[in-house]
């Protein structure tokens, strides 16, 4: 609890003790006026306050003004303790809200914590702290065990465990050693670190996060700008309402003023609308709060509530649905022994940094030694020759078998296959592709499960490639061969397809996909631990790169427009029927006070709902 909530409470306690002995006390007279003023004042000046500022303002019709002229009209017509009373539990109902909304925003607070104190920076062989402002790019900053990270950059020395739940809500921690990326937010759990700094903190991960989290409330849904317009509204509209309640009946009708005034104000006291203009945006900001927990950014509660509307999803292939990352996949020998074959290849492509190169270095797994290997000559578009313990090796594509006058034979699998030829004789081929991420076809599956009604996949890649990776994940369809401009036309067609309500969203890698990541409804990015490109471009940004987490933020974005739509149900039927018993003299004004603070304080319950949704 909040040091200002603290002292909330302790005024409610001290007029509620005070209110109490006005049962026990006697009062009579002026003293009474007097002593239940003061009970008055003890918990309510600061609603007395924020009314009369507010008219100053210019601002006249809110809760303020409706609890200010309710009250102290019950003081003009002589009852005392109701004007205590109802602004005591009003006042008990604002403490609840208050309380409500700082769990909520714990999540976004626990997010803030990412923010960094200071950078260590080792000057005259000793460490001095620094602000992070302060350090340019190409310092070496050191992170103790237990500190933040408080810049991007690269590990020159050093290794350790990375906790980076605050980014991506992963629990397991990240290895990381010397040549590792490091990003700032994250935690260093075990050993000392010494990273070159490669961006400015204004530039780097978690000066985006934290900017993006900041803004989020800027970018409204339509059911906020809905209960904003609303308010402006309906408040004057009540509060005439009450004057006619209170002037008509005893002018028209020769009714008692005092009885038709004491409506009026009863009226006025049922008619504040808090608990729509609180639990509303409680609702959103605990709904992204529930998805920034799971790695879910969102930069605004608009594009919460479009997510719920989604009909259309596309993918991007290549670092989306795949890893973007190139293994050998299969080893076909065909006269030489597998381990044989897979050993020469990485030994002939030794010298090369090609993708495919690395990767069948990997595959073989042992140091390369390079005494082994002489006469390297790259054959650009075709392969590598080279000669490995004297044998003549050609390591490369069909093209360069032709070349050489090598009888070979193509491979039934999709992926590029490099084929190995030992002294003009051939040995067999390896094939090399990137890999499906394990929770695609599941990710994919769970999308279907909730009503999507395509899932489309859009790639670059050869027809073949991009038809095994469909086939494999259950994907509706896809369209291959596609430059990024051809992306952005495919995303029009597919527009034209959704209903009039419906949504299309496109999720990509965010590098080579702003085009269409900004074409599309909602752009969904794969932010890579805080790719700045996915940040910049993407109205959604998954933080851990698991397709998965797609299913999990429409499952959030669907609870909390369900949870809104009940607040607004049920507290405009219960407004509407308050304010007609009132009118008609069948709520007293403790009934009245009772029934808007419990209204509100059960929307507010409904609102935190948001807060706990599963993301999984």
């Amino acid at each position: 609890m909040s040091r200002k909530q603290k002292k909330m409470l302790t005024r409610i306690l001290v007029s509620a003790v005070l209110f109490a002995l006005s049962f026990l006390l006697p009062l009579s007279g002026v003293f009474r006026l007097f002593y239940f003023i003061t009970v008055y004042a003890v918990v309510g000046w600061d609603v007395l306050w924020r009314a009369a500022r507010n008219i100053a303002h210019g601002q006249v019709f809110d809760e303020n003004f409706l609890m200010a002229l309710a009250t102290i009209g019950a003081f003009v017509l002589g009852e005392f303790p109701e004007a205590v009373e109802v602004m005591l539990f009003y006042q008990i109902g604002e403490l609840f809200q208050s309380y409500a909304v700082g769990k909520s925003r714990q999540s976004i607070t626990a997010l803030m914590d990412i923010r960094p104190d200071y950078a260590n920076i080792e000057r005259d062989g000793a460490l001095e702290q620094v602000d992070p402002d302060e350090v340019a790019v190409g310092d070496i900053i050191v992170i103790k065990a237990g500190e933040k990270i408080p810049l991007d950059g690269v590990i020159i020395e050093g290794s350790s465990s990375l906790d980076t739940a605050a980014l991506t809500g992963e629990s397991l921690p990240r290895e990381v050693a010397a040549g590792d990326d490091v990003i700032s937010g994250c935690i260093n759990q075990s050993g000392l670190l010494r990273v070159r700094v490669s961006k400015e903190f204004g530039e780097s991960t978690v000066s985006k996060i934290l900017d993006l989290v900041e803004n989020s409330s800027s970018k409204k849904a339509r059911a906020e700008n809905f209960i904003t317009k609303f308010a402006r509204y309906y408040t004057p509209v009540v509060v005439i309402g009450a004057v006619l309640l209170a002037l008509l009946p005893p002018l028209l009708l020769g009714g008692s003023w005092n009885t038709w005034i004491e409506r009026a104000l009863i009226f006025l006291v049922i008619s504040c609308p808090c608990a729509l203009v609180i639990s509303i945006p409680l609702s959103f900001f605990g709904g992204i709060g529930g998805a920034s927990k799971a790695g879910i950014l969102v930069k605004g509660s608009n594009y919460l509530e479009a997510l719920s509307e989604t009909e259309i999803v596309v993918f991007d292939k290549t670092g989306t649905l795949t890893k973007g990352v190139f293994q050998v996949t299969a080893v076909h020998p065909d006269t030489l022994p597998e381990s044989r074959l897979l050993e020469l290849a990485a030994l002939a492509e030794s010298f090369s940094d090609h993708p495919i190169s690395r990767s069948l270095r990997q595959a073989y797994g042992k140091p390369i030694d390079s005494s082994r290997v002489s006469d390297v000559e790259e054959l650009s578009g075709h392969g590598v020759q080279a000669r490995v313990d004297g044998l003549l090796i050609y390591a490369g594509n069909g093209k360069l078998m032709d070349r050489t006058g090598v009888q070979w034979h193509d491979c039934h699998l999709t992926g590029t296959v490099v084929h190995i030829a030992v002294d003009g004789c051939y040995g067999g081929h390896i094939v090399i592709s990137d890999t499906v991420k394990p929770d695609a076809a599941g990710a994919i599956a769970a999308l279907k499960q909730m009503g999507i009604r395509q899932t489309v996949m859009l790639t670059g890649d050869a027809r073949a490639v991009a038809e095994q990776t469909a086939g494999q994940l259950g994907l509706d369809s896809f369209h291959a061969g596609l430059l990024p401009a051809d992306k952005v036309a495919r995303v029009e067609e597919l527009l034209e397809q959704k209903s009039a309500k419906g949504k299309l969203a496109f999720v990509g890698d965010g590098i080579n996909d702003a085009p269409v990541l900004s074409r599309a409804d909602i752009g969904i990015a794969m932010g890579g631990l805080g790719s700045d490109a996915a940040i910049e471009a993407a109205d959604i940004v998954l933080m851990d790169d698991q397709p998965s987490k797609i299913a999990s933020a429409m499952r959030i974005s669907k609870k909390t427009l369900r949870i809104v739509k009940q607040n607004i149900v049920f507290s405009l039927g219960v407004k509407g029927l308050l304010l007609l018993l009132g009118a008609v003299g069948l709520a007293s004004m403790q009934a009245a006070i009772f029934a808007d603070v419990g209204v509100m304080i059960l929307a507010v319950l409904n609102a935190s709902r948001a807060l706990k949704t599963e993301a999984a």
